[in-house]
């Protein structure tokens, strides 16, 4: 039996209908010579057929002390057809079917007493192609870490038929394979003191880098209609973007993809409650993720979340995209600066005080209408694959991450690259944001403002 870390099992307190608590992905396929239906029954073999699990594939919540919370089980046998599925749309459909297919199984709770993941094979989509939605909770594994999983199953080769799939892939070979990490309680106690013993010195950081540093603080966000109770229903969105606009953008100012990606979001949040009626004077706060990960752990990146959180003042009160940006930029810079000065554990702390607002509102949901919000809206950029990946002798045209609202953060955007492609998938309450597919078009034309601003 292995203890569960405390930050990997909020995720499991926080859970309810309300709140499902895993991160999902959304891959789309094109056989390109062969047919869909073909290319599906080939592929879905292919995964049936292979019954050899990571212990991350095995793991569910064990009851220890009268708690379901604090200790996992391995189950020795996996039910494979439970956790591999496959699915076809009623007719050809085209992406926005396969978003709604998606959104429905994005919308249920992973069953706590069998490993916590699912793989969806999704077939009848216009043009032949094949779409996969995978879901795994987040108390295994943090939305960096998954998707890096998902891209140590492809291939650059276009003529490989392999088919690899996310339970059962070899070493990386980036470095020495560890046991399974075993937390005993001991090692948990020094763990928690350890981690005691940085909290005074956590507090000094948050003054020097927040307050001295004039960076943003947690509750200075303004309530806005994202920033509400929520129920279970997810409204899912998604599109991609050739990758050069936004590099060009980029090119003509100083800002970073991320800076640029941040104000496409802005722009678009801008305007969707300008169209609701419902922009607020003080600027929108994003809380963006940044991994904490080495670039070596992409292949055995299976194991808990490593994360840190930023601020960033998304400047939605400015009417220039020009404005916006560097506005935008200027607060990233600020804020990874004084991260990039702190020991790693240091930053964790920073981070832990960044994220305990948001952690309170998962335990207790009615704090969510008595305090105004820690931030508006998590936006998170996932770098993926620079050039063309294949599975199975399929190229991988997109594929769009899908994460997590909570009480108070009604809506999430996600996204990452993929060869010549920004793909971006959002994630709404489906009762407390109308019409968050709107947000697409917003999207488009918060690029198109900042090409023509920096011309």
């Amino acid at each position: 039996m292995e203890f569960i870390s405390p930050v990997d099992a909020l995720f499991l307190i926080a859970e309810s209908r309300e709140h499902p608590m895993h991160v999902g992905s959304l891959q789309v396929f094109d056989p390109m010579e062969s047919t869909g239906s073909e290319f599906a029954r080939r592929a879905y073999a292919t995964m049936a057929a292979d019954r050899n699990f990571h212990r991350t594939f095995r793991k569910h919540p064990a009851r220890l002390f009268g708690s379901p919370q604090l200790a996992w089980t391995v189950d020795s046998t996996v039910e494979l057809d439970y956790h591999l599925q496959r699915w076809a749309l009623p007719e050809s459909g085209n992406l926005d079917a396969l978003v709604e297919v998606a959104a429905g199984l994005h919308s249920t709770l992973l069953d706590r007493h069998r490993p916590l993941w699912e793989v969806h094979l999704i077939e009848g989509l216009a043009d032949d192609r094949v779409g996969v939605y995978s879901k795994m909770h987040h108390a295994l594994i943090d939305g960096v870490g998954a998707q890096r999983l998902l891209q140590r199953t492809l291939t650059s080769d276009p003529d490989s038929g392999e088919a690899l799939v996310p339970w059962h892939l070899p070493s990386s070979g980036r470095r020495t394979e560890n046991p399974p990490r075993q937390r005993s309680l001991g090692a948990m106690a020094r763990g928690m003191l350890a981690a005691a013993g940085t909290a005074p010195t956590a507090l000094r950081l948050a003054r020097a880098a927040l307050v001295e540093q004039q960076l943003t603080l947690p509750f200075a966000a303004p309530r806005t209609l994202f920033n509400v109770p929520i129920g279970g229903a997810r409204r899912c969105a998604a599109r991609s973007w050739p990758l050069d606009r936004v590099r060009q953008v980029k090119k003509a100012t100083d800002a970073t993809v991320n800076d640029v990606v941040l104000a496409m979001s802005a722009g678009a949040l801008r305007s969707y409650l300008i169209e609701h009626q419902a922009l607020p004077d003080k600027p929108l706060v994003a809380m963006v993720p940044v991994s904490l990960r080495h670039d070596s752990d992409d292949g055995d990146a299976t194991d808990g979340n490593a994360l840190a959180a930023l601020l960033c003042n998304l400047a939605t009160d400015l009417a220039d995209p020009a404005a916006r940006l560097a506005a935008i930029s200027s607060s990233m810079r600020r804020s990874k600066d004084i991260y990039r000065s702190l020991t790693p554990a240091q930053a964790v702390s920073l981070s832990a005080l960044t994220l305990s607002p948001l952690a309170l509102s998962l335990l207790v949901p009615a704090t969510v209408a008595l305090t105004s919000p820690p931030f508006n809206i998590v936006i998170s950029n996932v770098p993926g694959p620079r050039d063309h990946r294949y599975w199975n002798g399929a190229r991988l045209d997109a594929t769009y991450p899908l994460s997590i609202p909570i009480d108070g953060q009604a809506i999430n955007i996600t996204l990452t690259s993929n060869a010549d492609n920004l793909d971006i998938g959002i994630v709404a309450c489906r009762r407390s944001v109308p019409r968050a597919s709107m947000l697409l078009d917003h999207l488009e034309s918060a690029l198109a403002d900042l090409e023509e601003a920096v011309r």
